[in-house]
């Protein structure tokens, strides 16, 4: 039976997190709520689905969400309208704590980015420089999310890198949608497209959209795809709920949670969804 436990927290401003888990009796007392900004994959994949109810089992808070994309949740925590992000564009996230938007950067989880679509004419790979140079060169159908979340600037940085103007290709197509949504636009036009690969493994499964994409592009070495997690700073918005933020930071990052991030989808997919590695420097 899965032990419930609560977080020692540091509730004052600007206080490190701190505490430890403990054993607690039937449950925790309601607290109320936390809200979260977050990406689409944590939600497109049902990881949040899954932890929530847990989260306030152990802890009391109830956790509440809006599933954008990673620039979208960040200038939510901008504008103070949120507790806590959970995203995935480490640089971007550095530099919300630096301008002092958040308090603290702790990483929680990874996958990684792959390239789906039809097995023709690109051979699968592991080199995304190539698969990216070919998309551009052969003026192949490729969707982007155009949204400024982790996956959308991971798409752009590969471009930037290779000196490619992905806009010269008539069949490039921005989405301005979630992962979810831009993975079925891929589908219906057949079409090549960067996705987180938690994402893809669960529409690739859902009965309702069944997706005939294949992946074309894995394994390359700079594909990791880091998510972080961040309270947003209550001296800049003292009415944000801090001691909610601790709590679930501590709580996700504990290691019976971290467990349980890294047995989710092994079941039903075959393969873990997300990687746990809360505690390191990524």
């Amino acid at each position: 039976m899965r032990k419930k436990f609560t977080a020692v927290l540091a509730v004052a401003a600007g206080v490190a997190l701190m505490g430890s888990c403990v054993a607690a009796q039937e449950g925790a007392e309601e607290k109320g709520r936390l809200m979260m900004a977050t990406t689409t994959s944590t939600a497109d994949t049902g990881l949040l689905d899954y932890l929530a109810p847990l989260f306030l089992e152990d802890t009391g808070w109830e956790l509440q969400w809006d599933a954008v994309g990673t620039g979208e949740a960040l200038k939510m925590g901008e504008n103070g309208d949120v507790d806590i992000v959970l995203v995935h564009a480490k640089a971007s996230e550095e530099e919300f704590v630096e301008n002092g938007f958040g308090v603290e950067r702790f990483p929680v989880m990874y996958n990684d980015f792959i390239v789906v679509g039809p097995k023709e004419p690109i051979a699968a790979t592991d080199d995304i420089e190539a698969v990216f140079t070919q998309i551009t060169e052969d003026q192949l159908s490729f969707v982007s999310r155009g949204d400024d979340s982790g996956t959308d600037k991971k798409e752009k940085k590969i471009w930037a890198a290779l000196e490619l103007d992905p806009t010269s290709n008539e069949q490039y197509v921005e989405s301005g949608q979630g992962m979810g949504a831009t993975l079925t636009m891929a589908d219906e036009m057949q079409a090549y497209c960067l996705t987180d690969r938690g994402t893809f493994l669960k529409l690739k499964k859902d009965a309702d959209v069944s997706l005939e994409l294949e992946i074309v592009c894995e394994g390359a070495k700079d594909l990791l795809n880091q998510y972080g997690v961040i309270a947003v700073n209550p001296e800049k918005y003292p009415e944000v709920n801090n001691e909610a933020a601790n709590a679930f930071i501590e709580w996700i990052c504990s290691d019976e949670v971290q467990e349980l991030i890294g047995e989710f989808g092994v079941e039903e997919y075959g393969q873990a969804l997300f990687t746990p590695n809360a505690g390191t420097d990524n």
